[in-house]
């Protein structure tokens, strides 16, 4: 059975048995599944606990965002003690929030599951989360702190499947223009960390274009919308090897899975902005 990272978080480093030792070797240009590179660089890409914005319909930008509400930070925790037990990510490189509080009090809370244990058995300090405006949700520019009602009173009625182009308002991102932005912010990271693990605390929106930028996706650095649900508190696994990404896992909440099924209630629809 595999422990740590590899073997919880989608890398599947299987020790080979007699019978796969001796199968024949299929072709790189045909398999597809094949071992994890050791030089490749792990992304995970965590989606913060439930905000403040989130449940009041405020636009979360610098001005807008609270941080995380109670149920949050509980949804936060779960992960914690999650990745604490396992281990999965212990020993992570480095700690990236964007600069939005409910990302950065996200990351505060991961830190402590982070560290590992050195020669001695003796813990690091937790990494101290470095932030970073590339990995922030949409900007919102003028329509930050408002609520949707008033936004759609000041700026009128807004539909990026028809225009993804348009911004949201004046002095903030289109849709494809924070795509394109998230991939930039995303590429710079692997290359920054090649080989190593990186956590970030980040927005849904920022995991979606993740997908759009780097899954094959027709249009994705277009406009494209794929109008996921990603949950609070969730994971989301990249893999990076000489400039190619591959998706892990999406949207993993295994650890609130096993809360609800005990009988707490989930907090089935969530607030997808943010």
């Amino acid at each position: 059975m595999t422990t740590g990272f590899d073997g919880l978080a989608g890398a599947g480093q299987r020790r080979a048995t007699a019978a796969t030792e001796a199968s024949p070797l299929v072709p790189a240009g045909i398999r597809t599944i094949g071992p994890p590179p050791p030089s490749a660089t792990r992304i995970v890409l965590v989606r913060h606990g439930e905000a403040v914005c989130n449940v009041s319909g405020v636009c979360g930008g610098p001005i807008g965002c609270e941080g995380l509400t109670d149920p949050g930070r509980s949804q936060v925790a779960l992960l914690r003690d999650r990745l604490a037990l396992t281990g999965e990510l212990a020993g992570a490189d480095a700690l990236y929030a964007s600069v939005l509080p409910r990302a950065i009090e996200t990351a505060e809370l991961l830190a402590p599951a982070l560290v590992a244990h050195d020669a001695e058995g003796e813990r690091a300090k937790p990494p101290v989360p470095l932030l970073e405006c590339g990995l922030c949700e949409l900007h919102p520019g003028d329509a930050d702190g408002l609520d949707w009602s008033e936004f759609t009173e000041r700026f009128g009625p807004l539909d990026w499947d028809a225009d993804p182009h348009r911004p949201i308002a004046p002095g903030g991102e289109s849709w494809a223009g924070f795509v394109n932005r998230v991939a930039g912010a995303l590429d710079t990271l692997s290359s920054r960390h090649a080989g190593q693990l990186v956590v970030v605390a980040c927005h849904a929106g920022v995991i979606e274009a993740s997908l759009l930028a780097k899954v094959p996706v027709v249009g994705g650095l277009d406009g494209a919308r794929l109008q996921l649900r990603t949950r609070h508190a969730s994971m989301t696994t990249w893999e990076v090897d000489d400039g190619r990404w591959r998706l892990l896992g999406y949207n993993d909440t295994s650890h609130r899975e096993v809360v609800a099924s005990a009988g707490e209630a989930s907090d089935g629809g969530e607030a997808s902005d943010g």
